[in-house]
């Protein structure tokens, strides 16, 4: 009876699925169709993480041992076997699995029919105690191996592939010619081009030490800063600030002092554990160094307008991330399926980052306001809840939960809380804030008594000019009655009358400007004394004092008010002409905002005889204590005996000069994602990095002088077999050609060109003029919708998530490169500049020096004897065909350029073989 009811439940879900029965003879593979299958949805609760119920599903033996239940599974009687009275929750089991969409038919009736086949599967080992992952364990550096060929034994990279292609059976490609190896290393690490001077000298240079001379120069120039910094700008999510209009919705304005932070930071050698701790905590770390607090950009950038839980759900995963290489956002919702995470611990995790918030600080700066955006704890009261099933509305407020660190690694992680100084605490107190404060004061009373002095002289010319012009008065029943003695009444012309209302106006100006600096004043001595240690006796009455400075100052504003409002009602009564509505209302309007005025006069007056015991401070006064929990974990990423930080690091800059990562899956060294292709040498540049105090500059310089960097990068006589046996690389037996990045496109044709404005830092620059401002691309705006179009074509960075870069290859590219006006200006002035440095170009050999500079200009690198009688029939085809443009047709359309071609048919020849080599493979191409 059970096994007909089964076969009824599987013909009635065939039916609503619409599918056929698939034969049981049709054999099913385990790997391809079972394994898989359980790995998704069944593993995470039954595998080497967790055991629920005592039973395992990722092995076959494993299954057929089954839980405290019995066995799943029994090979060739499925209607025995218990896995499907759970996959269908019937029988008394509860469906499996409980979370998510339950298993469709055609699953259930796969992992049916491979048990009836016998449940067939090759032998394989259970997985480990995930505690023995690979990435999980300290970090301690292998022996350097002996190398199997005598050209890798002088440098320790070359040593662990050499023993590494030796055991897969590859050979090593051939050295990179000079020309090409110089391009390479100089954009690799600076993102700009060797000049042609540059190329000459280093291939004159036949010394030993030539090369690494290069590379320490380019360490040393301040562009490495520039070009390394966008790389970690890419991995750690930099963005400026994205909205609607002048509505900030992400990140926040002044996050480019950041950006700048971190260019300034690795120009410096700073450490990367250094920058790791500044950037989660350096509010806490260092709260009174304004150069610090601009770190903090990278919790800033997080920052959400209409979802908190946005905010922190994107701190919590991509500090997980990009320092961690872990996926612990997989467990908001649940435990996570592949790495031993419980949900509590992504929650604890949160915990870290409950009590911070986002500030703007300002910072001394005459020329325009400055500022800093910068985080710090605000609350360090609020609690941190479990959400349910990852629902916010579902929020376990009877658990609250602690920060922990995840992934059980233990190690010292102890929070202790960080006093703030007053300033800290209280940027207003600091003396550039309340000195700028008290100069705008005074500034103000300055301007309100030169606006006096220019009143009183209209009142006295316009005086004048009526003692000239005598008016007879007329009947005025509110004017006071002459005397006989007196003569006869003169009344004052409207013109007087409002050249004396100004006055008055002016003068009440003047006095409300003195009562301001009296307020300011009075706010610096009070602030002086309330926030001394321990407070000045006296502080009570000069917090009165200054509170009783701001309300004189108060009724002396509402005063001069009311003096306006007045005044603008004349000015309206005496417009006012019978019948016109439109008078009439603005009358009626003026009428109003006096009585108004009338009001809050009268209420400020009122509040003089009300005591006051406080005052305004200059800007907003903070949480006196942070909760150092940010600290605390930023010292626990980044000590030297957490696991996963310096491999992460270290994977992330082999990847940029290579091309390919050392762990395929870069933010994801969990269990589920891929181990490292060479797992010794990434512990041993791991450890290298550490004992070098985490400067970078040490790592870059011995990768780029290892042999294997400094290879060709395409195969050399070896090259049939090597493709065969590795045909992506893995082993690293040739360089990988990489087309540059965006910001490498866009910068080195301005810096060919001799146009590139090599200023560093600033504000970002308007991302609509990224084709006629000729600064770096790491200065222009970068949002989710503010970007430079060049740069989001040749996959510039994705703001939400770019770990690793996408390398599309699209028609739009070529188009951007042959159209867009900042190619064609490039062209035009690298083409001048070339043509006035040799002279006229009447003949073929001026020719041949035109077409050397630009190739050396442009590809680094000399050209090809092909290559120069190609260059020279253009050159002459396009001379002839602009001598004779009758049979040429003009472009109709196309982008507006600042620069006109030359009127010149060689020149304009010349121009467009400069344009040709732009859009060359070898320009794009770090080969």
């Amino acid at each position: 009876m059970r096994a007909l009811r089964r076969v009824a439940w599987l013909f009635i879900a065939w039916g609503l699925a619409g599918m056929r029965p698939l034969s049981a003879a049709e054999p099913v593979d385990y790997l391809r169709d079972i394994k898989p299958l359980f790995v998704q949805r069944c593993v995470a609760c039954h595998g080497a993480i967790k055991q629920k119920n005592g039973l395992r599903l990722d092995t076959v033996p494993l299954m057929r041992r089954g839980g405290q239940s019995g066995p799943a599974i029994e090979p060739g009687h499925s209607d025995d076997s218990l896995i499907f009275d759970a996959l269908q929750g019937v029988n008394g089991l509860r469906r499996m699995p409980p979370e998510g969409e339950p298993l469709t038919a055609a699953q259930i009736d796969l992992i049916r029919r491979w048990v009836e086949q016998g449940a067939a599967a090759p032998d394989e080992q259970p997985a480990t105690d995930p505690a023995r992952h690979w990435a999980f364990q300290l970090i301690k550096r292998p022996a350097v191996p002996d190398a199997v060929h005598p050209a890798a034994a002088a440098h320790p990279i070359d040593r662990f592939l050499d023993v590494a292609r030796q055991q897969q059976g590859l050979s090593a490609s051939p050295p990179v010619a000079k020309s090409l190896l110089l391009r390479r290393v100089y954009l690799d690490l600076i993102g700009l081009p060797p000049t042609r001077r540059e190329l000459q000298e280093f291939l004159a240079d036949s010394s030993a030490a030539a090369y690494e001379a290069v590379v320490d120069r380019l360490l040393a120039s301040v562009h490495y800063g520039e070009r390394w910094g966008r790389h970690w700008m890419d991995v750690w999510r930099y963005s400026d600030w994205d909205g609607y209009g002048a509505e900030v919705r992400e990140s926040q304005p002044q996050i480019w002092r950041w950006r700048d932070w971190i260019i300034e930071s690795l120009n410096a050698d700073r450490g990367y554990d250094q920058m790791l701790v500044e950037m989660l905590a350096g509010d806490e770390l260092a709260p009174g160094d304004p150069a610090t607090l601009r770190a903090t950009g990278f919790l800033v950038r997080n920052w959400h307008r209409f979802n908190r839980d946005t905010w922190l759900d994107n701190t919590v995963e991509h500090t997980a991330k990009a320092f961690l290489g872990m996926t612990l956002n997989c467990a908001r919702c649940h435990d996570h399926k592949y790495d031993p995470i419980p949900q509590a611990d992504y929650y604890r995790f949160r915990a870290f980052f409950e009590p911070h918030n986002v500030r703007t600080d300002p910072l001394p700066g005459a020329a325009q306001p400055e500022a800093v955006v910068r985080a710090y704890d605000a609350d360090a009261a609020k609690p941190t809840w479990l959400y349910v099933r990852g629902n916010e509305q579902r929020p376990d407020k009877d658990h609250p939960l602690a920060p922990r660190a995840p992934f059980g690694f233990g190690g010292d992680l102890k929070i202790a809380p960080v006093a703030l100084a007053p300033g800290e605490f209280y940027p207003g107190l600091r003396p550039f804030a309340q000195d700028a404060a008290l100069a705008q004061a005074r500034a103000d009373l300055a301007a309100a008594k030169a606006a006096l002095e220019k009143s009183r002289s209209a009142l006295i010319a316009v005086r004048r000019k009526a003692e000239t012009q005598p008016v007879a008065a007329a009947p005025n029943p509110a004017a006071p009655v002459a005397s006989p003695a007196a003569g006869p009444a003169v009344e004052l012309s409207p013109e007087t009358q409002d050249a004396a209302a100004a006055v008055a106006l002016a003068e009440t100006a003047v006095e409300t400007a003195h009562a301001a600096i009296a307020a300011v004043v009075a706010r610096i001595v009070a602030d002086r004394a309330n926030y001394t240690a321990p407070p000045a006796t006296d502080a009570q009455a000069l917090s009165a004092a200054a509170g009783a400075a701001e309300r004189e100052l108060a009724w002396r504003q509402a005063e001069q008010k009311l003096r306006q409002a007045a005044q603008a009602q004349t000015l309206a009564q005496r417009a006012v002409r019978p019948g016109d509505e439109k008078t009439a209302k603005t009358l009626t309007a003026a009428q109003t905002q006096h009585a108004a005025a009338v009001k809050a006069r009268d209420a400020a007056l009122a509040a003089l005889a009300q005591p006051v015991d406080n005052y305004t401070r200059f800007g907003g006064v903070y949480p006196a204590q942070s909760t150092g929990r940010r600290l605390a974990l930023a010292r626990w990423v980044a000590a030297p005996q957490n696991p996963l930080t310096a491999r992460v690091a270290v994977n992330h800059i082999w990847l940029r000069h290579f091309g390919s990562p050392l762990v395929p899956t870069v933010f994801d060294f969990g269990l589920n994602g891929k181990p490292p292709t060479h797992p010794e040498l990434l512990d041993w540049l791991a450890a290298e990095l550490i004992d070098q105090n985490w400067q970078m500059k040490a790592l870059h310089r011995l990768i780029v002088t290892s042999a294997a960097y400094r290879m060709q990068s395409w195969g050399g006589s070896g090259d049939g077999p090597n493709a065969s046996r590795d045909p992506e690389n893995r082993y690293l037996w040739r360089q990988n050609p990489r087309r540059m990045e965006a910001e490498a496109v866009r910068d080195s044709t301005l810096a060919a060109a001799g146009r590139l404005d090599r200023t560093l830092y600033g504000p970002e620059l308007d991302q609509n003029a990224g084709l006629t401002t000729p600064r770096r691309s790491i200065y222009f705006r970068n949002s989710k919708e503010k970007r430079v179009n060049f740069l989001a074509l040749f996959d510039g960075p994705n703001v939400v998530e770019c770990y690793r870069r996408n390398e599309s290859i699209t028609p739009q590219q070529a188009l951007a490169m042959v159209n867009s006006s900042l190619t064609a200006e490039q062209s035009r002035w690298l083409a001048r500049a070339l043509a006035e440095e040799f002279g006229p170009l009447s003949d073929a050999g001026h020719d041949a020096c035109f077409i050397r500079a630009a190739f050396e200009q442009i590809l680094a690198r000399p050209e090809t004897p092909a290559e120069l009688d190609a260059c020279r029939d253009f050159l002459a085809e396009q001379t002839r065909q602009f001598r004779e443009p009758r049979g040429l047709t003009a472009f109709a359309t196309g982008t507006a350029s600042t620069l006109k071609p030359a009127a010149d048919p060689h020149q304009r020849a010349l121009e467009n073989l400069v344009h040709v080599l732009f859009n060359h493979n070898d320009f794009l191409t770090i080969r």
